[in-house]
Order: structure tokens, then sequence, then C-alpha cells
């Protein structure tokens, strides 16, 4: 893994030497001695992650950071504020700034690869994200609710931990502002936080009767915990056990004696991440639904059967098995629109469609192709048994009269199939026109009918 970290800071010699190190690791750097300068090259998106000195002449690395924080091309570009100044109310200020952690000089070496590593790997996951919510936007799909970027207040927290006192200083150091689990038997610790959506986890190193490392590695293998961040408590002399960690997946680290400055400011950290991540994945797998479902019926719709069919069409000639499909149009529809109006068009609709789910199988996919047209498609199903599904659906549909207007009124409802089954080496548009020349012989034999095509 590789970044683009921009180093600022107006002091040269300082420059210079996080430039060196960085490269030793292989990171891109870009540099700025001025807090506008910064600001540009941000805007521009030339970098991945800014290592910003607090005390600068003119624009301080408070100022900077707010800045990044108020606009939406950088609002979630990873911030390190690098600092000489070790006080709590530097640290409140930096966190009340959007920063993201903070390195006190003289820099630790371990500590600043692991602060880069870690937020450079959650950017490269979150411009993921961004991507595909961009590209869902570019096609017309909006999400609902905008990524929040918030003060990781509130937090609920699992502290895996079997030495009572070193649990009670943990607690007793983050206070109330978090909902704390503690789990002192590690072998419960990965079932618990899968059962749990926990916002962090806090993982001792220096467990008694289990290898901390191993809990993290498991939690981070778990898909249900893979985007739990995880914090390691750790002793001085755990440093090549910490950078372990750090490879494993570790979001990051505090050594003993835990200030609770510090504490406080990872933890909010971690876990104002962890929220603006899941409102990114939350919005793309809502705009994925949005592309390939039916809004008013909540059935997928035809871009999803076009796409999916071609698969089913493969799977049922590869293993030899039937596959049949069915195009439903309701009779007269729009007489409907024309005599109650589109409103209570849209009533029939989502009751045709409930209707119809309730007739066929879990195994069925059904989807709206367009306006009042309807495809079932029914894997491992032979012709004859699709025309007993098509009867019972028309059946289903014409048994009672739809009731629309709250209830106000009840108007009859029928509806014609067409049913054929696919042939060795089918594309959809050859099922689709067999199909289809069924459901126009049900039209023409009087509607509310089913009619299946031989091949």
């Amino acid at each position: 893994m590789t970044a683009r970290v921009l180093v600022v800071d107006d002091v040269l010699p300082n420059v210079r030497l996080l430039e060196a190190r960085l490269s030793a690791e292989y990171f891109d750097v870009v540099t700025a001695t001025s807090g506008i300068k910064a600001l540009e090259i941000c805007e521009r998106g030339d970098c991945d992650l800014v290592l910003l000195d607090v005390m600068m002449p003119g624009m301080d690395g408070f100022e900077v950071c707010r800045q990044l924080r108020r606009s939406p091309a950088t609002l979630h570009l990873p911030v390190i504020m690098v600092t000489a100044l070790d006080q709590a109310s530097d640290r409140l200020r930096g966190l009340e700034a959007g920063t993201d952690d903070f390195l006190v000089k003289p820099i630790d070496e371990i500590a600043l690869l692991a602060r880069v590593r870690s937020l450079s790997r959650l950017k490269l996951a979150v411009d993921e994200l961004r991507a595909r919510a961009s590209t869902s936007a570019a096609l017309g799909i909006r999400a609902a609710t905008p990524p929040r970027l918030d003060g990781g207040m509130g937090g609920k927290i699992l502290l895996v931990d079997d030495r009572a006192h070193s649990r009670e200083r943990v607690i007793a150091a983050l206070g109330p502002g978090f909902e704390i689990d503690v789990e002192a038997d590690p072998l419960e610790a990965l079932p618990r936080a899968a059962e749990n959506n926990y916002e962090l986890a806090i993982v001792s190193l220096g467990l008694v009767r289990f290898d901390g490392l191993r809990l993290c590695s498991q939690l981070r293998a778990l898909e249900r915990t893979r985007h739990t961040p995880l914090l390691m408590l750790a002793d001085a002399e755990d440093r090549p056990r910490i950078l372990r960690g750090l490879d494993l997946g570790v979001n990051d680290y505090l050594v003993r004696p835990i200030d609770r400055n510090e504490l406080i400011a990872r933890v909010r950290t971690q876990i104002r991440l962890k929220r603006y991540a899941d409102d990114l994945r939350s919005n793309v797998q809502a705009a994925m639904e949005l592309a390939v479902v039916d809004p008013l019926t909540g059935l997928n719709n035809r871009r999803y059967l076009e796409s999916h069919l071609v698969s089913l069409l493969e799977q049922a000639a590869r293993t030899g098995r039937p596959l049949s499909a069915m195009i439903v149009d309701i009779d007269h529809f729009k007489r409907v629109n024309d005599s109650f109006g589109h409103d209570c068009g849209d009533e029939v609709l989502k009751i045709f469609a409930a209707r119809v789910k309730r007739a066929v199988r879990g195994a069925d996919l059904m989807c709206r192709f367009g306006g009042e047209e309807f495809v079932v498609v029914m894997p491992d199903t032979k012709l004859s048994v699709a025309r007993i599904v098509g009867e019972r659906i028309r059946e289903a549909v014409a048994s009672a009269p739809f009731p629309i207007e709250q209830g106000a009124r009840a108007i009859p409802v029928t509806v014609s199939i067409g049913v054929a089954a696919s042939c060795p080496g089918d594309a959809p548009d050859a099922l689709f026109k067999r199909a289809d020349r069924a459901l126009y012989l049900s039209k023409n034999s009087g509607r509310n009918c089913v009619t299946a095509s031989a091949a």
C-alpha cells in the first residue's frame, strides 16, 4: 500500500526529516510551508493524508484543519497534527477543529508510520466508497442522507481485558461519554463482537490467558467484525508486537501508562471515521438497491432481470435443468388510469405485485418489466408446471376486486399470461419472444387466461 502524504511545516529541516522517513517506507511525499499552500494542494486532490504542524505563522494548523473540514472536497481527508505542545487543551482544540490524530515532537518513528499507515488504509477504502457513490449520483441515484462526520462521542465500545485494574482505569478514563461493554474472557470476545454492532473494540495485548494479537487477527478476518476499528493497549516493551498488530490491520494503539486525553482522542477518532465510512457504505448499498428495484412495487426492475437472467440461462444449459418464464400483463390497465386516475393505478400495481409474490416460490425471480407488464422467471421448472403456476397467478389476481382509494372503491382486475420454456443455448431475447407470442395469444383469446408456448 502506498499513499501521497502532504507534509506541512514552515521549518524546512522538519519538512526534510519527515519527507526522508516517509519516503524510506515508499510513501509519496508532497510538501508545503504555509497553510494557504496546503489548502490549495488539498483542494486539487493532490494528497491522501496531511501531516500538519500546529505552530505556523499567518494561518496555524488549527485553522487549516477547520477549513479542510468545511469544504466538501476535503471533508474526508485524514489530518494528523504535529505539535510540540503536549497539553490537554491543545488536543481539545485539535479535536474541535476536526483533526484525526496527534503526533508529539520529537516524533516517534513507529508512531508516525502507524498513524500514517492506518489513516491511509482507511482513506483508500473511503475513496472507493465515495467513487461508487459519485457513480450512483451520476446515474441519477442520490443518497437519502449525506454521510456525517461527527465528534465521535457516545460510541458503543467492547473492551477486552482480563486484568481488573487495567479495565477499571480504561473505564474511568473514558468516563460516561461512551457505552462500554467489558469482556474479561478473551474466548468469548469474538462471538460477542459478532453479535453486537460495536463501533470500536479495545484489546489489551497483556491478556493473561490468550494472545491479544490472535484475537485482533480473528476480529479482522470475521465478516461481521471486519469493519470494526481495533485499538490495542500495549506496554512499552511490546513494540515488536505493536508493529505486528499494525500489519494485521489494527487501526491504532496506545502505550501504558495511558494518558486520558490521548485515549479519548484516539477513541473519538476511530468512532468518527467508522461512522463516516458506515454512512458511505449504507448510501452505496441503498443506491445499488435503487438501481435494480422498482420503487413503486418493490420488485426487481428490468435492468436487474436482463443482467441476472443471462446467468440463470447459462446455469440451466450447463446443468441440463429446465427453466421457464412468463410475461404477465394486467388487462385493460389504461382504463384504470383513465377512469380512476394514476394514483389509483399505482395502488392497483402495488396490490397486484403483493398478490403475485404470494403465488410464486421464493426461488422464482419476479420483476416489473415496464408499465403494467411483469415477468416471472422460474428455475428448475418445466413448461407444464410453469403453466400451472401461471394459472395460480391468474386466479390470485381475479379472485377478489382490488380495494382502492383507501378501501372506498373496489375494482375487478384480470391478467393475461404467456409462458415459455428455455431451450439449450437460448439468449434472453429468444425466451422473451416465445413468452410474448404466448401472451399475444392469451389476449386474442379474450384475456384473463394463460397460454403456454412450445419451443
